[in-house]
């Protein structure tokens, strides 16, 4: 997927790929491009998107792990889609805001 390509397709390539590498109980991703209008990493047309995880696997683990599982999860997006990306990555135990 290019980096030309509606912000939309990106937030389901990142469902997607997040939902492919962990197990899953929620997932949401949101598109945070139309606030960094301007900003000198939006125009390369890569977006800015938060993402919001429920997963098993994070059970246990440090922040800085957790955000290493989701960064390996969606890695080549990194490369061709996402300018910056906010985590909340959350065990199934822990409480949802």
């Amino acid at each position: 997927m290019s980096a030309g390509r509606p912000l939309m397709l990106r937030t389901e390539q990142i469902r997607e790929a997040l939902s492919a590498a962990l197990n899953v109980n929620f997932i949401e991703v949101t598109d945070k491009s139309h606030l960094h209008v301007g900003h000198a990493g939006a125009r390369s047309g890569m977006g800015h998107f938060h993402v919001r995880v429920v997963a098993s696997e994070f059970q246990g683990l440090s922040l800085i792990k957790r955000h290493r599982l989701v960064y390996d999860a969606v890695g080549a997006l990194m490369k061709t889609d996402i300018h910056a990306l906010s985590i909340d990555a959350i065990s199934p135990d822990e409480q949802l805001d």
